[in-house]
Parts: structure tokens; C-alpha cells; sequence
């Protein structure tokens, strides 16, 4: 029986846990009600910005988007598979043997993206994505040689430089480029391979986020049963807590911009990074310093993929507070080096690159993009990319009594802070920050189980409107 559904004869005493069990409820639907709130304001105040003066180069603020009601090859498939994950997921959560969960993580989440991408059609929607003129798959064929190209990579990043990159290019360090490169290099060359890279990488950051909040959580790093309505008694197993994020994972609105842009690709490096320093701080793999070490070659390689991913940092904090330890930090610093040394003795400093990207920043339009509006536009962007579930979560979050969960959501937190803070981040935050807000998801394991269901149509809903009612891009 439901611990909301006392009998008469029940006393005051076993009432009050339904009653606050109610309130709680009540104030989820509360936050979640202030932050749909916000992304409309920030959609009204933004058209009346653009409209006045057109300083916010967007068609439809807060998101880069334009509105174009649509549907396309991609549409049964996804309204069948939010129909089944609603249905089936959370039970499927709980059923299924680890390793089992992990994979269909992984491989729900790739589905969610394919689909939620072929809405747009294969064109626009999928192989089309990467070739624009913005894009990577542009300069492909310019990479003849990489040690010329990292030699003289900074000197073509301004607008005003001979034959400057295009945007996103000039916009990160070379390993964003050269990953193009390399796939077109073995054979896989075209926008379709690239999508496709795109989708089943950035679709593994949801193994990557189970693996570390089982890790993170375990041995009573969970959260205490109160903030889950009496759910679980005393404090979650961390594999628990993992089992009931896992259906949020898989059905986040951030698919939308998972699949199709290189930010996906990012994502993953990020997450698995992250996972990797978890799992050797925990001690939950047989040689803690290769998972050490492995962690920081990914975090270097995040570093060469985008110059502000370097604030992950935060959650990798996060992950040292839980675990209060430091052991594995001189193995991460040591992974990161290799990196910064070997791009270096190749010919690119990322310092040098970085300083001269924020002089290109403000020669784009970021430079008329007005930071008032977006330093609060860009965190109502992000409520269509967590969805209304995870700021419930949140809320619970920030009430919960402090557990590994907390402080892992709150490291994501902080990294999405910092990013906004910093002015560098004026819109298509929406796929830029995928990295930090992929650590707010797990924040919906804090919902009670029976809630569940409901919340996880509200995030189906959420990003099926915004697909086939806007035409995202980058």
C-alpha cells in the first residue's frame, strides 16, 4: 500500500508522513512550474529584444532555434519509444542484472537520439548537421598535414587573419577539428559517419553517468529515504540510486542536441573522464591508478576538445569531496600533462589559442550579444535541456540531507554557473554546457517511485514538442 493512503483508523502519527509526503510533492510541482515560467519570460523579453534591436542574433530566444511545426520519418518511432519508456522503463530499471542496465542505458539513449534527430529528416536532421558552413567537415580537407596545421592553428582563429577558420573551429582547440580529420582519415568521411560518431559517443555519457553514481553512491554515499517519501529506508544503495536516474538519463530533453552536433562527442569524453575518476577514487576497480591515469588522459583530451570544458573540473571536485579523497589526483595531473606537453612540442599552446579565441569571441556576436539578457536567459535555456523532472530533483536536492548524489549534482551545478558568469557562453548554451548538465539528471533519482512515471512523460513531452514544433541548430 501507497504511504499516502492511511486508513481511517489511522493515528495523527501515521498521517503526517503522507501529509508531508503531499507537500513535498506539491513543491515539486511548484519548481517545476517557476521554471517553465522562466523559459517564457525569457522567450517573451528575448522576441521583444530581437525585435527592438536584433542584438540577440536569435529567431527564437533563449533557444537558437526558428519555429517550424514539422514532422518527419523520425516521429513514430520516437512517440513509441517514449510511450514504452514510460511505461517499462522504470520497471526495467529495476530488474534488469547491471551490466544489463548499463547497455540498454547506452542503447536507449542512442535510440532516443537517432530518433529525436530523424525528426528533422536525414538531411537536415542527420547528415546535414556537421557540413554547414560553421562546422568541422569544412576544414577537413584544408588538414594536409597536422603538424602545419597545429603550427600555425592560432594564426587563423582571428576574423580579421588570412583564410581565418570557420567558426566552431576557430571556437576550440584543434582536437575538436582533428577528430573530423581522423574519421575522414579511416575511411569514414561525410557528414552521415560523423552524425552517426556523434550519436553512439554522446549516447555512452548515459553508461557513464550509471557506472559513476553506482560507484559515487555506494557504501552509504546515497541519499538519506526521507526526500523519497519513505521509500527507502535509511541510506540508498548507490546501485538503488542509479537504477531509479536511469530511466531520466535515457529520456532526457537533451538528446535534442546530443544528436546531431560534436558537443555529444564532447559530452562523452567528459562523462567518461569523470566515471573513470570515480571508480579509482572509490577503489571499485581491480587497479584504481589505471582508472586514475585514464581519467586524465581523457580530461586532457577534453581540454583539446573545448577550451571551457577545463570547468568540469568542478564536478571532478564534486567526485573527490564524496569520496573524501585525493589519492588519485597526481596520476589525473600526470594524464593531463601528456597532453598539454605533446600539443605543445607539436606547435599549439592551448594558452595562446584560448587568449586569442576570446578576441574572436567579441568580434562575432557575442560582441553586440547583450549580457544582461543572457546571464539569465541561458539558465532558462537550460530548462528545456534537463527538463522539468530534474528541476524537481533539484528542488529535492537542495532540501535533501547531503549525500554523494548532492554533491555530485551540485559540482554540475557549479560548472554551469561559472560558465554563465564568465560571459563567454552568450546562447546556443543549449548544446554547449551538455557536459555540465548531464550531471543534473541524476538529480530525478531524488523523485518518489511513484511519481515516476508521470515525470518521465512530462520529459517525453518536452522534448517531442520542442523538436517538432522548432528547427534547433548551431
Amino acid at each position: 500500500m501507497s504511504t499516502c493512503t492511511p486508513e481511517k483508523s489511522d493515528t495523527s502519527e501515521a498521517v503526517e508522513p503522507c501529509r508531508r509526503a503531499r507537500r513535498r510533492n506539491l513543491y515539486d510541482l511548484v519548481a517545476a512550474t517557476a521554471a517553465a515560467l522562466l523559459f517564457t519570460v525569457a522567450l517573451a523579453v528575448g522576441r521583444s529584444v530581437e525585435q527592438r534591436d536584433g542584438t540577440l542574433r536569435l529567431r527564437w530566444p533563449p533557444l537558437y532555434a526558428y519555429w517550424l511545426p514539422h514532422v518527419g520519418p523520425g516521429t513514430p518511432a520516437a512517440l513509441a519509444f517514449a510511450v514504452l519508456t514510460v511505461a517499462y522503463g522504470p520497471g526495467l530499471a529495476r530488474r534488469l542484472p547491471w551490466r544489463g542496465l548499463v547497455m540498454a542505458g547506452w542503447g536507449g539513449a542512442m535510440a532516443w537520439s537517432w530518433s529525436l534527430a530523424l525528426v528533422d529528416g536525414w538531411q537536415r536532421g542527420v547528415a546535414g548537421r556537421l557540413t554547414t558552413k560553421y562546422e568541422y567537415l569544412r576544414s577537413v580537407d584544408e588538414v594536409r598535414d597536422i603538424g602545419a596545421t597545429l603550427r600555425g592553428f592560432t594564426g587563423r582563429i582571428l576574423i580579421d587573419a588570412p583564410d581565418h577558420w570557420p567558426a566552431h573551429v576557430a571556437g576550440h582547440p584543434p582536437g575538436a577539428l582533428l577528430t573530423f580529420v581522423g574519421l575522414d582519415r579511416a575511411g569514414l568521411g561525410g557528414g552521415g559517419w560523423a552524425a552517426a560518431f556523434v550519436i553512439v559517443a554522446g549516447s555512452s555519457a548515459t553508461a557513464a553517468v550509471l557506472v559513476t553514481v553506482r560507484a559515487l553512491c555506494g557504501a552509504g554515499g546515497g541519499e538519506t529515504g526521507e526526500e523519497t517519501d519513505g521509500e527507502a529506508d535509511g541510506e540508498a544503495d548507490g546501485e538503488e540510486v542509479a537504477r531509479r536516474a536511469a530511466p531520466f538519463l535515457v529520456l532526457a530533453p537533451a538528446a535534442v542536441w546530443t544528436g546531431v552536433s560534436a558537443d555529444g562527442w564532447f559530452t562523452a569524453v567528459g562523462a567518461w573522464a569523470v566515471a573513470l575518476l570515480t571508480l579509482s577514487a572509490k577503489r571499485a576497480v581491480r587497479v584504481p591508478w589505471a582508472a586514475a591515469l585514464g581519467a586524465g588522459l581523457l580530461f586532457g583530451l577534453l581540454c583539446f576538445l573545448s577550451y571551457g570544458l577545463v570547468l568540469l573540473g568542478c564536478v571532478a571536485l564534486a567526485v573527490l569531496v564524496a569520496a573524501r579523497t585525493v589519492r588519485p589526483v597526481p596520476l589525473v595531473l600526470a594524464g593531463l600533462a601528456a597532453w598539454f606537453a605533446g600539443f605543445a612540442a607539436a606547435g599549439f599552446w592551448w594558452f595562446d589559442g584560448y587568449f586569442t579565441l576570446v578576441d574572436r569571441y567579441y568580434q562575432g556576436a557575442a560582441g553586440i550579444r547583450p549580457y544582461g539578457y543572457f546571464v539569465w536567459g541561458n539558465l532558462a535555456a537550460q530548462v528545456a535541456v534537463v527538463g522539468l523532472a530534474t528541476v524537481a530533483g533539484l528542488r529535492r536536492a537542495v532540501t535533501a540531507r547531503a549525500g554523494a548524489l548532492t554533491v555530485l549534482v551540485a559540482g554540475g551545478m557549479c560548472a554551469v554557473l561559472l560558465a554563465d558568469l564568465s560571459g563567454m557562453s552568450k546562447a546556443e548554451t543549449e548544446r554547449i554546457w551538455l557536459p555540465f548538465s548531464l550531471w543534473l539528471l541524476p538529480a530525478a533519482a531524488l523523485l518518489p517511485a511513484r511519481t515516476a512515471p508521470r515525470w518521465l512523460a512530462a520529459q517525453a513531452a518536452l522534448a517531442l514538442t520542442v523538436n517538432h514544433l522548432l528547427i534547433t541548430g548551431w
